[in-house]
């Protein structure tokens, strides 16, 4: 039976390096600049409005069936306050139980402060939600960057690498890491679907969500290993 004192395992041997290569830190810094700079001063992207309208048909109806509609919203709420806080807060309390309370707390505590920065930026870009399409959720809060892309890929990409030393194949390795990145992928664009975010805004989230998780890990790695 293992034993749940044995030493932690390195945090190191957790992080994928393909994530590493999707998103390379200063790059990142520098798009989300752009983009955040850009919408500041009022800036709609005509892509923005082309993805947005390219989901509905002339009369303003969403394409796809009323089903595919509700199956979009199901997907939404995975990326949802309630759902990411229930699972980050189960992880954590499992860590816990297998005696490895700083890494459930280093995880609790990148996931929250990541929602709580996202939030901060928010409030400092105030960009309001698209109005060219009727929503098809009640939304209330400012639009960039997307709360749902941000926050779904700061918890799957960090869970997928928290996975990443216990699965001994390879091909079960590429299978959580590609799991966890369709479904951040798919999170966001269930709301431009929807119609409660610009393109841009889930564009945004999704790399500060990434810029987030590469760097708790790297803090992650510091605290443990004592690097």
């Amino acid at each position: 039976m293992p034993d749940p004192f044995r030493p932690e395992p390195r945090p190191s041997r957790r992080m994928p390096w393909s994530i590493i290569g999707i998103a390379v830190a200063v790059g990142i810094l520098l798009l989300l600049f752009f983009l955040g700079t850009r919408v500041m001063q009022g800036d709609v992207f005509a892509l923005d409005r082309r993805l947005l309208l390219a989901l509905r048909g002339s009369d303003g109806v969403p394409i796809g069936s009323v089903r595919f509609t509700s199956m979009v919203r199901d997907v939404t709420a995975l990326g949802g306050t309630t759902v990411l806080t229930i699972m980050v807060a189960f992880v954590a309390l499992l860590l816990g139980s297998m005696g490895r309370w700083r890494t459930g707390a280093l995880v609790a505590f990148a996931c929250a402060s990541g929602s709580w920065a996202n939030v901060l930026v928010k409030h400092a870009v105030a960009r309001a939600r698209p109005d060219l399409v009727p929503h098809l959720m009640a939304e209330t809060s400012n639009s960039f960057p997307s709360g749902h892309a941000a926050n779904s890929a700061i918890v799957y990409l960090t869970l997928a690498t928290l996975a990443w030393p216990l699965l001994r194949r390879p091909a079960a390795r590429v299978f959580a890491m590609t799991a966890a990145v369709l479904l951040v992928m798919a999170i966001g664009a269930s709301r431009v679907y929807l119609g409660v975010h610009w393109p841009s805004d889930v564009l945004a989230g999704w790399l500060f969500g990434a810029l987030w998780a590469i760097g708790w890990w790297r803090i992650e790695l510091r605290v443990l290993d004592g690097r």
